[in-house]
């Protein structure tokens, strides 16, 4: 283990260990405080949220830009000191804590008894989300994890989720794809984050207007179990509330392969997706490459 893995285990444990020990206001403040001074410092993370967000919203002044980042980090740190302190919540915090517009494309899906995939972009606070499922409907799902490292960092996050009630697979192995589909024959639920792709194989969208790259998995799971596409959009207000809406069905085209199939449903979840970015961009917490322009390498003369 590399001193800068080491570092950020010691960083993540010291955040689960110590921010879920403070008062609710004392860690919204310090959320605050770290997201201004990581706002201020002008590092790449933030340099790459405000040319993000300059996609989200064409023509915006560089003025803009810089209020639209710095209102970014505090949403991204507020993720962060809310999930810190998520294992302290009491059922109650957690059922109280999120309020979903249109809650019915998710019931109607599950009791058809042919699974539900949840589909989401890094908006707002998706473990919130994924909690309160658990907790205030009382639905158990399976989602999957990125293998973070070290090895141990990832350990914490798989405990941290399943201590919240989520069955969590890991991303890489070649094993999640088969796990996701018998859960969702079973009638289950599936969560998946999936507006950026982490595979290098995944399905070019034309996203806020030039192309991207998103995962194929919910549109291909959907296809291969029957199992209802669902997107879903988060945000926050001013209030300690999170909001949510569950757009309608994605539906599987009646012609082509499937490729192609999944190529129209991806592009359906991504429209889905800049509904909720473009009208809360302030929530998107997408501090790395995402558009080909960016991944791609310069081609020479």
């Amino acid at each position: 283990m590399s001193a800068r893995e080491r570092l950020a285990d010691a960083l993540y444990g010291a955040g689960w260990s110590t921010v879920k020990k403070l008062p609710e206001p004392v860690a919204a403040r310090l959320g605050r405080t770290v997201a201004d001074l990581a706002w201020k410092r002008r590092g790449e993370g933030v340099l790459r949220l405000e040319r993000n967000l300059a996609r989200v919203v064409p023509g915006a002044s560089p003025e803009r830009l810089a209020a639209l980042s710095r209102a970014g980090m505090r949403s991204y740190l507020r993720y962060w000191m809310e999930s810190f302190r998520l294992p302290a919540w009491s059922p109650e915090r957690i059922a109280d804590g999120v309020d979903v517009e249109n809650l019915h494309h998710l019931t109607a899906g599950l009791d058809a008894g042919k699974g539900v995939i949840l589909a989401l972009p890094h908006l707002a606070n998706w473990d919130l989300a994924g909690a309160w499922v658990t907790t205030r409907l009382g639905i158990p799902f399976t989602t999957v994890a990125e293998r973070l490292k070290p090895e141990s960092l990832y350990d914490r996050f798989v405990a941290y989720r399943e201590g919240l009630g989520m069955e969590v697979l890991p991303h890489t192995g070649g094993t999640a794809f088969g796990a996701l589909a018998r859960r969702l024959r079973a009638g289950g639920l599936v969560c998946l984050v999936a507006d950026r792709d982490l595979s290098a194989s995944g399905i070019e969208v034309d996203f806020f207007g030039e192309p991207a790259r998103m995962p194929g998995g919910p549109a291909l799971l959907a296809q291969q179990t029957g199992a209802a596409l669902l997107p879903a959009t988060l945000w926050f207000d001013d209030s300690p509330v999170m909001r949510g809406r569950v757009h309608p069905p994605v539906a599987v085209p009646g012609s082509g392969n499937r490729r192609e199939k999944a190529s129209v449903m991806t592009q359906a979840l991504a429209d889905a997706f800049a509904t909720g970015i473009a009208e809360h961009p302030e929530d998107w917490h997408m501090l790395q490459r995402l558009w080909l322009a960016d991944l791609d390498p310069p081609k020479g003369p």
